[in-house]
């Protein structure tokens, strides 16, 4: 797969087909949106204040090109398919589980700010884009492309799926890169590795039907407020091996 010419979100569909009777619930917040299954699996997907409407049948046409649609479908394939991936659990966080020390030039796409911490502590050189935080220790975002050409590494926010800017950062590494998807919305499954560079994914899971994540995201809470009733999740590349 070219990885520049096909949306993951198409391409996901094409392979899973989506279905609305699956969904038992929909849960939405000012940060992030949750899918609860019928099997009772919890997913969930940043939306960035975007309304969502919660009435499951306004997705029985579930249209890719629409940002709602491609919120909902996002948590709805991380309902389905978190689940079922063949990843490990892990309570340690990307940093602890890769050698960073490893890379030349590595660039994060989206600021995760207590990976961004221990790079610092550990004085490993980092650049970070992040379009919607305007902090100093950011690069200005108009220079992501040349960072991207000259990266090593990337640790790319899964939120790059849902916002349609996921092809276009894969098609600018280099191959010689890997690349780290990274965050509760990331969608765990192996057919995402068609794409140039995935190393691995980083993700969550949670216990079936806890209401503790519904309520957190309902009333409007970020990552901190429900990641801590997840497990961290990794999934493999069969095919790369860790630095």
């Amino acid at each position: 797969m070219n990885g520049y010419e096909k949306d993951p979100l198409k391409f996901l569909l094409s392979k899973n087909a989506f279905d609305v009777h699956r969904i038992r619930q929909i849960v939405t917040g000012r940060k992030y949106t949750a899918v609860l299954s019928d099997e009772h699996t919890i997913g969930v997907c940043a939306n960035f204040g975007a309304p969502v409407n919660t009435d499951k049948h306004h997705y029985s046409s579930i249209d890719p090109n629409t940002l709602s649609h491609r919120i909902l479908l996002n948590a709805y394939f991380n309902s389905i398919l978190n689940h079922v991936a063949p990843c490990f659990r892990d309570n340690g966080d990307i940093f602890d589980s890769i050698d960073f020390k490893h890379y030349e030039k590595i660039v994060m796409i989206g600021y995760f700010r207590p990976v961004a911490k221990k790079f610092k502590e550990k004085d490993i050189p980092l650049s970070i884009f992040d379009r919607r935080v305007c902090e100093e220790i950011l690069t200005p975002y108009g220079h992501k492309e040349k960072h991207l050409k000259q990266a090593d590494a990337v640790i790319l926010t899964a939120t790059s799926i849902f916002n349609g800017t996921f092809p276009e950062i894969i098609h600018t590494t280099k191959p010689a890169c890997d690349i780290f998807v990274l965050g509760p919305s990331a969608i765990m499954s192996v057919e995402l590795f068609q794409y140039n560079n995935i190393h691995a994914i980083f993700g969550a899971t949670f216990r079936p039907g806890d209401q503790s994540v519904l309520k957190a995201i309902a009333n409007g809470g970020g990552t901190r407020s429900f990641l801590r009733y997840g497990t961290k999740c990794i999934l493999k590349n069969k095919h790369h091996i860790f630095a």
